[in-house]
């Protein structure tokens, strides 16, 4: 697994981050199985932002956290760089998550008695070579904010506080699951800013779930799935800016 060393490179630029190889992912509910994944062949390479689309039920979620280390595929090999996850132990899942990967959700899982800052200083306080966490905010375009707490912020305002308690701990990987979910057209389009800022100025993978095609012209690459399948990979020619983005 990936060494706990005080100082971690990125991985260069164009490098396989992640690939995948005959995942899939069977839920027993009982007597009943569920497939979620149904052979799973991936390859994200570093510097991209890559945007996972399909409706609900098609196994975006399920890649998402098999490729973050929550959960396990049923068979198949997914690796990280050099490091194979499948397979891994439960302590080593939890050590790659902590070191490598950043992750944003619907919703902000933010510590109501704490500031901005404390939020993301609370990760920063385990990560082996973080940035300070006024610094991740600023980069979001929180900087007047620091000493807010989440009750004093609106949506779009929390969910930036979230992306910077996930890109504080310097990670390889930024995993985002419908980060725009719960907010308006207008708020998303801000938060999807932050990502796109993100991904350019500290070459962070950028994985974004959607089930909105809208989204999808800000990616470098779009994968479609469909129940459980990939159905299609697509590079778009030219990113479209976040700011002109309308569903």
């Amino acid at each position: 697994m990936p060494p706990a060393a005080p100082a971690r490179p990125q991985p260069a630029p164009g490098q396989a981050v992640f690939r995948a190889q005959g995942l899939t992912k069977v839920y027993r509910m009982g007597e009943v199985e569920v497939p979620a994944l149904r052979g799973i062949d991936l390859q994200l390479n570093a510097g991209e932002l890559v945007v996972l689309l399909g409706p609900s039920g098609s196994g975006k979620s399920t890649l998402l956290n098999i490729l973050g280390g929550l959960d396990a595929p049923t068979s198949g090999e997914v690796w990280y760089l050099d490091h194979k996850l499948s397979g891994a132990s439960e302590a080593e899942l939890t050590r790659f998550r902590r070191e490598h990967v950043g992750f944003v959700f619907q919703f902000y899982n933010l510590i109501p008695s704490l500031t901005a800052r404390e939020n993301v200083a609370a990760v920063t306080e385990i990560a082996p070579s973080p940035m300070r966490p006024e610094d991740a905010l600023h980069l979001v375009g929180l900087g007047e904010r620091l000493d807010h707490f989440p009750a004093q912020m609106s949506g779009g305002e929390q969910q930036r506080v979230a992306i910077a308690r996930a890109i504080a701990k310097n990670p390889a990987v930024l995993l985002c699951d419908e980060p725009t979910g719960a907010l308006d057209s207008q708020t998303g389009v801000v938060v999807l800013e932050a990502l796109e800022k993100v991904n350019r100025e500290l070459g962070t993978l950028t994985v974004l779930i959607t089930h909105n095609v809208g989204i999808a012209d800000m990616a470098d690459r779009v994968i479609r799935l469909s129940d459980g399948r990939i159905s299609g990979i697509r590079a778009n020619p030219s990113k479209k800016p976040a700011r002109e983005l309308s569903w």
